[in-house]
């Protein structure tokens, strides 16, 4: 079975984290991990069931605005991912996955 993918991006890693501990809590999915795409700009993955990812989305978007300064840059939700992005992209979720873990790799501060 193919899970979806759901994705929010947002500024700043307040909203990030945030997004992601919603996501969680609202419904039975996989934080897949956090990926830096740009100064500031930030993507929360998970992976679940088409129901689960879409209410988990919903709860994510609701609670980046809850930040202050919050902001949703964009979301979209592949409900089934082709199997060649769990090869290209760090989306794999299998049995063997280490429950709960993801790396969050955030850049560098630009002022040092």
């Amino acid at each position: 079975m193919t899970l979806a993918l759901g994705m929010i991006e947002v500024y700043g890693v307040p909203a990030a984290l945030e997004a992601g501990d919603a996501m969680c809590k609202a419904a039975r999915v996989t934080l897949v991990g956090y990926e830096n795409t740009d100064l500031g700009r930030i993507t929360v993955l998970i992976r679940g069931n088409v129901g689960e990812v879409n209410v988990a989305v919903i709860a994510g978007l609701e609670a980046v605005l809850r930040v202050h300064g919050g902001e949703v840059l964009s979301k979209h939700i592949i409900y089934r991912p082709h199997e060649n992005l769990e090869y290209v992209l760090p989306i794999h979720h299998s049995a063997d996955m280490e429950q709960f873990h993801a790396d969050i790799r955030f850049p560098p501060p630009l002022s040092a």
